[in-house]
């Protein structure tokens, strides 16, 4: 009898599941807001990750410090956006002719950015966000230096917001109020790939979010800048997200949620609060990649062609 070698034979000895014991003395404490309410994150920017691409960047913000708890799973996600730009390029010959440069947004989210495993194919708040991201950018772009030609923007959520805390109540997970901040990394991160493509822009555009938090005993909302849904252990009302242009004053996108109330002009305001905050960083960021590629941002000069993908990498600190 022949054996078959197309089968995986089990081991010669037995074998027993691993058991998992719960570590003594272990509470599950929710990660608490150490941040002033005007106090933004500290957020990673980098562009030129990706040589193939006309144009790339990366944005991350990490998770706060939390109190040691001896758990392997982290209390607060961290959110981690990746930003490719393809184009300009010619379209088709048997597309109609086009004055403008046709944009197109692509938003997916990776199998594990969430605690629930995403599909493959896009769905229904994936699409929102590409909507959203391409009505943030149109306002952008100089589509009349590029006819009949297109730019694809593909964004790629490693690692998204969630909308809770993942050890709370299942109330505390419902709302989608994490997909105010994908939206306002995807519109930061997007612009500075843009940017690292070359394609003419009339500004920086940098996405900012506001909410009002009802914290447990208080009656009145508060209004905080930059909300991470794990950290209010009370009720976010309502949230904003602004595609924000500062030279010109001017908002492109504008994503409003839940009932503000009579707060609804200050929630507008501290969203564009805090996409002026994050321009900051995106200047900076713009501006050493641009001294890393024309050979100024060392001592030594770099060559163009190596300047792509060796910018320094920009921190908020505060």
């Amino acid at each position: 009898m022949q054996a078959d070698r197309r089968r995986l034979n089990a081991p010669a000895g037995g074998t027993a599941p691993p058991v998992f014991a719960a570590l003594p003395n272990t509470k599950l404490q929710r990660p608490t807001r150490t941040r002033k309410p005007d106090e933004h994150r500290k957020l990673f920017l980098q562009t030129g990750i990706v040589p193939s691409a006309s144009g790339s960047a990366y944005y991350e913000i990490p998770p706060q410090l939390q109190q040691h708890t001896g758990l392997l799973v982290p209390q607060a996600s961290s959110l981690k956006i990746t930003c490719t730009v393809h184009g300009p390029r010619p379209l088709p010959r048997n597309a109609a002719f086009s004055p403008n440069l046709l944009l197109s947004t692509h938003v997916k989210f990776a199998p594990f950015a969430t605690r629930n495993r995403r599909g493959y194919v896009r769905d229904a708040s994936e699409r929102d966000l590409g909507a959203h991201l391409e009505t943030a950018l149109r306002g952008v772009v100089i589509g009349e230096r590029f006819p009949k030609s297109g730019c694809e923007v593909v964004v790629t959520v490693l690692e998204g917001e969630e909308d809770g805390w993942w050890a709370g109540s299942a109330e505390g997970k419902e709302g989608g109020w994490g997909m105010m901040s994908v939206l306002a990394g995807c519109i930061t991160v997007a612009s500075a790939a843009l940017v690292d493509a070359g394609i003419d822009c009339v500004d920086l555009v940098s996405g900012g979010v506001a909410a009002v938090v009802h914290e447990a005993g208080g009656n009145d909302g508060v209004l905080v800048l930059d909300p991470a849904p794990s950290e209010h252990d009370g009720e976010i009302r309502a949230a904003c997200v602004v595609g924000y242009l500062q030279s010109r004053d001017e908002v492109t996108e504008m994503w409003m949620k839940g009932d503000a109330g009579m707060q609804a002009e200050q929630l507008i305001d501290e969203a564009v609060k805090a996409a002026s905050l994050t321009r900051a960083v995106l200047a900076e960021t713009v501006k050493e990649a641009a001294e890393m590629k024309i050979g100024k941002g060392d001592e030594s000069a770099v060559p163009m062609n190596e300047g792509k993908g060796k910018s320094k990498d920009v921190v908020m600190t505060g």
